[in-house]
């Protein structure tokens, strides 16, 4: 950033690193006509996979409201399934399918690779 140091808020360095972030991510979602926000998905269940869609919300952080829109396109594209949980048939669980774990696996490569690590940014 021209004429700028780094800056001293948490949160301006936390959102400086969702915009490199959302840049080094963006080739390969659009590739799969898919946004940022179905890339949080994506990561959320490849860390924690069969999740309920409330617990995917948190783990995603997206709001509870948009995220069946989300699921819905990512179960569209083969990269999501949904099944009845187990523990309780009137919920819900989501998971990757393979397509979907080795396009969340790219992203979290190219994430690996781009960004530095959480701690990293804070510190700054």
């Amino acid at each position: 950033m021209s004429g700028f140091g780094e800056p001293e808020s948490a949160a301006l360095r936390l959102k400086r690193a969702e915009h490199v972030l959302r840049a080094a991510l963006a080739s390969t979602l659009r590739q799969e006509d898919l946004g940022f926000e179905h890339g949080q998905v994506l990561a959320a269940l490849l860390q924690w996979p069969g999740l309920r869609m409330t617990e995917l919300a948190e783990a995603a952080v997206l709001p509870a409201a948009t995220l069946t829109r989300h699921v819905d396109k990512l179960v569209s594209r083969a990269l999501v399934i949904r099944r009845i949980d187990p523990e309780d048939k009137r919920r819900v669980a989501v998971a990757l399918s393979q397509r979907g774990t080795e396009l969340a696996a790219r992203l979290r490569d190219l994430e690996r690779a781009t960004t530095p690590s959480t701690a990293d940014v804070l510190a700054r």
